[in-house]
C-alpha cells in the first residue's frame, strides 16, 4: 500500500505543470522533470504554519537561532557532522548561493571548474557571471559508475582556476562519493588553492548501503556547502536554504558579497516550516526513503525488460535514462518522449555534452503515478517495436 496519496497539483501554479506547454508543446503529458515531489509536504511543517498565522502580522522577521540550532541537530544525527552556529547563514536558494560564492571567491574571467554532466546552473552561473567554465567530463567505468580523474583534472587547469563546483550528491547521475574520493579531491583543491562550493541539496536522500560525506569534515577550510531542506521536506516553494562555511576568511569574503546582493534573512513563514522540517520531520523522512528507494527498484525492474539501461541511483529521487541503445538523436529521442510515451522529462543534453542520449526522469511521485508512467513508455517502445 502506499504511504503517500495522490495530490492533484494541476490546478496549481506548480511549476512542472503550468509551464507543460511551452516546454513541451503540449499539455497532454504526464510532468516528471521539476526536481520537486508530488507528494504532500509534512503535515508537521503546515501545522507549524498555520499555528504562526494566529498571530495578525507577518513582519520583517530574522531567522532564529533555534532554527539553525533544528538544523544543526540533523545534521549532526544523520550525517555524524557537527556544524557551529557562526558557521551558517540564510540564502533564498542555492542557485543564488552559487552565484553568489563565485563573485566572492574570484574574479572575473577567472576559471571555474564544472563537471559534465551536472545541473544546468552550474553552467549559467559561471557564464552569468563572467567567469570562464573548465569543463571536466565524468566517465564512466566498466560498471557503468560515474567517476572524476584528478590526473586529467590537473592538465585541464591553470593559476586562473579559483573555483571548483561539487554536486554531492550528484545531480543528474545519482552518484554518493565516497570517503576516498571527496578526500582526493579536496586535497588537490586545497594545494591548488581552489575554493570547493558544494551543493549538497539532496544529501538527505541517499539510499542504504550508501552514505553520504559532508565536504566541509574532509578540509572545512577550504568548502563551502550550500544545504537546505527544499528537496528533503518538499519545500522548495519556501525559498530558503543555507550556506556552512567553515572557515572565517572565506566567511568574511562570503558576507561582503552577500550583504552587495542584499537577499535578506528571508521570510517569516519560511523559517516556521524550515524549523519544523528539522525538528519533527524525521518520522515523515524515514517513510520518504523508503517509498522513493522501493520506486528507484519497480524503475530497475519495469526497464529491464527494455533497450533503456538504468541502474538505480545512491542518492536523489532522480532516474537517469540511458537511452542511447534507442538509436535516436536528441531532437529524436526528446519527440518519441512527449508524443509516443506522453511523458515530460528532462533532456539529458540540458545537463552537458555527456547527457546526449540520456532522459532525466523525477521518480518522487506516488507508486501508482510511476506505474502508469512506466506503463506509458513500456507501450512507446512495444510501439516502435523496442520490447
Amino acid at each position: 500500500m502506499d504511504e503517500f496519496a495522490f495530490v492533484d497539483r494541476s490546478k496549481t501554479n506548480a511549476e512542472k505543470y503550468v509551464l507543460r506547454q511551452k516546454l513541451f508543446g503540449t499539455e497532454e503529458v504526464m510532468p516528471l522533470w521539476v526536481a520537486d515531489m508530488d507528494i504532500a509536504t509534512p503535515e508537521c511543517v503546515l501545522e507549524a504554519i498555520t499555528k504562526r498565522l494566529a498571530h495578525p502580522i507577518v513582519g520583517y522577521e530574522i531567522m532564529s537561532d533555534s532554527a539553525y540550532e533544528a538544523q544543526i541537530e540533523w545534521f549532526a544525527t544523520h550525517h555524524d557532522f557537527v556544524m557551529k552556529r557562526e558557521w551558517l547563514s540564510y540564502s533564498p536558494s542555492v542557485v543564488a548561493s552559487i552565484g553568489c560564492a563565485i563573485r566572492a571567491f574570484s574574479d572575473a574571467e577567472d576559471e571555474v571548474i564544472v563537471m559534465d554532466p551536472v545541473y544546468p546552473p552550474f553552467y549559467s552561473q559561471v557564464r552569468e557571471n563572467n567567469r570562464t567554465l573548465v569543463i571536466h567530463t565524468l566517465n564512466q567505468d566498466e560498471e557503468g559508475i560515474y567517476r572524476f580523474d584528478l590526473d586529467r583534472l590537473s592538465t585541464q587547469t591553470s593559476e586562473k582556476t579559483k573555483v571548483l563546483l561539487l554536486c554531492s550528491p550528484h545531480n543528474p547521475v545519482g552518484r554518493v562519493w565516497s570517503y576516498e574520493e571527496l578526500s582526493a579531491l579536496c586535497r588537490w583543491c586545497e594545494e591548488r588553492g581552489i575554493v570547493i562550493i558544494s551543493d549538497e541539496i539532496h544529501c538527505d536522500l541517499v539510499y542504504a548501503p550508501h552514505k553520504h560525506i559532508s565536504t566541509a569534515r574532509i578540509i572545512p577550510e577550504n568548502t563551502v556547502m550550500l544545504l537546505g531542506p527544499g528537496k528533503t521536506f518538499n519545500m522548495a516553494g519556501f525559498s530558503i536554504s543555507t550556506v556552512c562555511i567553515p572557515s572565517q576568511l572565506l566567511r568574511d569574503k562570503f558576507e561582503i558579497e552577500r550583504k552587495r546582493v542584499h537577499w535578506g534573512d528571508g521570510a517569516v513563514l519560511s523559517h516556521i516550516g524550515f524549523e519544523a522540517a528539522y525538528r519533527e520531520g524525521r518520522g515523515w523522512y524515514y517513510k520518504l526513503i523508503a517509498h522513493l528507494s522501493q520506486n528507484a527498484e519497480y524503475i530497475d525492474k519495469t526497464l529491464s525488460s527494455t533497450p533503456i539501461q538504468y541502474a538505480k541511483p545512491e542518492a536523489t529521487y532522480l532516474a537517469w535514462l540511458d537511452c542511447r541503445a534507442l538509436g535516436m538523436d536528441d531532437r529524436e529521442l526528446r519527440k518519441f518522449f512527449v508524443k509516443e510515451a506522453r511523458l515530460g522529462l528532462s533532456p539529458g543534453l540540458s545537463f552537458g555534452k555527456e547527457g546526449s542520449g540520456f532522459m532525466r526522469l523525477n521518480f518522487a511521485v506516488t507508486s501508482q503515478t510511476l506505474t502508469e508512467a512506466l506503463e506509458k513508455l513500456r507501450g512507446a517502445l512495444q510501439g516502435d517495436a523496442y520490447v
